[in-house]
């Protein structure tokens, strides 16, 4: 994911004046081109990405900039994945189209699931970077605010986590209605009744209009990415679903899973390889970044005991967990 491109939505523009934060500061303080704003859609690295949130970060100086970032957003900002995502029936919908196309909009994927506790919508950043803390507060905001516009309830979720806390954790929590916990993932749950609640604002006809046009962008942004990290990408999803293998992976890429065999013999690079690399990769931000334990960890990662997960991290690194962990090398 480090070598692609991300589209910058042109109406940040005009967000930024509606949060009364100069876009000219903005873009100096990240480094990037004055005029990056008034050239319409825009393409960035993901560090350059990340930068840009930085620095608005640091211009708005609010701690309350989540919350008001995700007011701005209404049935009018023609963004077309969020307006596709308010067609939908409900939020989970919303959600599974949202993670479909969100790649799209930024450098992170979206890992939507449904269990007994109810809707989970969890976000897997580039490895080895940690995104701004405005831009994850102000995603996981986003969905809440999804959420209320698409049913006109004010919907609040049931958990809400993140690795690192933020600076005033009870604004956020305020407007959320619940708590920010510090957890390994920035995380939201939603009770199912509110997952499934219909959305007033569906619309069927516009979703058709729309869908056949983002999947032509993705399908453009994935055709410039290598085949590796496309692998490497849908693994930090079939991972957490506890599915490792290659059918899982090659599933989601829609190949055949002898046709990514090839693909990736063509780059000089296997399967196995980059699993354990993404696993490795994972697991030492799991454990510079949370208070998960290793039994979680390997979960996350797809082992079916701890055992394996310990033979393994062991293979990598030539320690343990814990003994990385408490060197604060993770």
């Amino acid at each position: 994911m480090s070598g692609e491109r991300f589209t910058l939505d042109p109406n940040f523009k005009a967000l930024l004046y509606d949060l009364r934060v100069s876009p000219a500061r903005v873009l100096r303080r990240a480094s990037l081109p004055g005029d990056l704003l008034s050239r319409g859609p825009v393409a960035l690295l993901p560090e350059e990405y990340f930068r840009f949130w930085d620095a608005l970060d640091a211009e708005g100086g609010d701690p309350n900039l989540p919350v008001r970032i995700g007011q701005a957003i209404s049935v009018e900002m023609f963004n077309p994945p969020i307006f596709a995502a308010l067609c939908s029936p409900d939020l989970e919908t919303a959600a599974q189209r949202i993670a479909t196309y969100k790649p799209l909009i930024g450098p992170m994927h979206l890992g939507v699931e449904q269990n007994s506790k109810g809707l989970r919508i969890s976000y897997h950043w580039p490895a080895g970077m940690r995104p701004p803390q405005l831009l994850a507060m102000s995603e996981l905001v986003f969905w809440a605010a999804l959420a209320r516009i698409g049913t006109r309830h004010n919907v609040r979720p049931t958990r809400i986590s993140v690795p690192q806390l933020p600076e005033a954790p009870d604004v956020v929590g305020d407007f959320l209605g619940a708590r920010v916990r510090k957890e390994a993932a920035h995380a939201i749950t939603f009770a199912t009744v509110d997952a499934t609640r219909p959305f007033v604002t569906e619309n069927e006809q516009m979703w058709r209009f729309f869908a056949p046009e983002l999947r032509r962008r993705l399908s453009d942004l994935e055709g410039a990415a290598s085949i590796t990290d496309r692998v490497r990408a849908a693994l930090h999803e079939t991972l957490p679903a506890g599915d490792p293998s290659m059918t899982a992976v090659a599933r989601r890429l829609a190949v055949s899973s002898r046709t990514l065999q090839r693909q990736l013999h063509l780059e000089g690079a296997t399967f196995q390889v980059i699993l354990a690399r993404t696993r490795e990769d994972l697991a030492r931000h799991y454990l510079g970044h949370g208070a998960m334990s290793p039994a979680e960890i390997a979960y996350l990662l797809g082992y079916d005991d701890t055992n394996s997960f310990y033979r393994a991290f062991r293979t990598w690194t030539g320690t343990t967990p814990q003994a990385l962990r408490s060197a604060g090398t993770g």
